[in-house]
């Protein structure tokens, strides 16, 4: 690990404690852009993006730029979203940037390096990844994250109606997202007992039933993984759905945010007002874990 950086889970406890448990997404989607009066160009984009990080920058927990709406532009947009992750470092705020890779080998190093080393102009705190080619060939992620002090974020049970199919299929006799949850909780066996550790799971807001009925709940306890939970708000969840949903395991989740308080801008006193009225409403859930 770099000696001038603690690990992730321990940053990212900290930042919860300053600001609660909300995570604010920057998905600058073309509807945004034209909500907030801006032309679907480069220039807009990086207008709406110097908007957000000054909005939440400071704010906020914990910061999801969309990497797809940036590559979209090519080159240009993966320049303005550089400036993003180094405009919230500058600011104090950590950044977990959506990327989903998931690849083998080399291949899969490559990625790791590209936003998780030290030296590259990509790297954010923490990453999303996809272990749909066995969450072994994750290995290059885990362990640049962990030299780097860094985080990784494993879909584990999304809230998109197809993942169903593959996240809820059995394999060996236990679910595919169950299998998930076991492997994360091995890799984060180290973590504080009172904390949490370094790899998370993205585990959609929506599926609060399918944690149930799957006998889900204690296991995402065990795992002691920030659960980040996106679909609150746009895609009809609530910080209470969040709540009665996950059960105990709610004192992990991370309620992630995007298009519903960025709909609120472009004026930056406005975006702030609506990400603290999501963050009132998600200040019962609290991310450490009760022993």
């Amino acid at each position: 690990m770099s000696d001038d950086i603690e690990p992730f889970g321990i940053r990212l406890g900290a930042a919860v404690e300053a600001h609660g448990p909300v995570c604010a997404g920057i998905d600058p989607h073309p509807s945004l852009l034209e909500a907030w009066d801006l032309p679907v160009s480069v220039k807009g984009l990086r207008r709406f993006a110097e908007i957000a990080v000054e909005a939440f920058g400071g704010e906020v927990a914990l910061v999801k730029p969309q990497s797809a709406f940036f590559e979209r532009f090519g080159a240009a947009g993966i320049e303005i979203l550089e400036d993003v992750l180094a405009g919230l470092r500058e600011m104090g705020t950590l950044s977990l940037l959506d990327v989903k890779r998931g690849d083998i080998g080399s291949t899969m190093l490559a990625y790791a390096q590209a936003y998780l080393d030290d030296s590259s102009t990509l790297r954010a705190d923490a990453i999303t990844v996809s272990p749909f080619l066995g969450l072994g060939s994750l290995a290059p992620a885990f362990d640049l994250a962990r030299r780097t002090g860094r985080g990784v974020f494993v879909l584990a049970m999304t809230s998109n109606p197809e993942g169903a199919s593959v996240q809820h299929a059995v394999w060996d006799g236990d679910t595919v997202g169950g299998a998930i949850i076991d492997a994360v909780s091995e890799l984060n066996a180290l973590a504080p007992a009172d904390g949490f550790g370094d790899v998370g799971m993205v585990v959609g807001a929506t599926v609060g039933k399918d944690i149930a009925d799957l006998g889900l709940t204690e296991r995402l306890v065990q795992s002691r993984a920030p659960l980040l939970a996106p679909g609150v708000g746009a895609q009809g969840a609530t910080v209470g759905d969040v709540g009665r949903g996950f059960g105990v395991a709610a004192s992990l989740v991370l309620p992630a945010t995007s298009r519903a308080v960025l709909s609120a801008g472009p004026d930056v006193a406005a975006l702030r007002a609506a990400l603290s009225a999501v963050q009132e409403e998600a200040s019962g859930l609290r991310l450490r874990v009760e022993q």
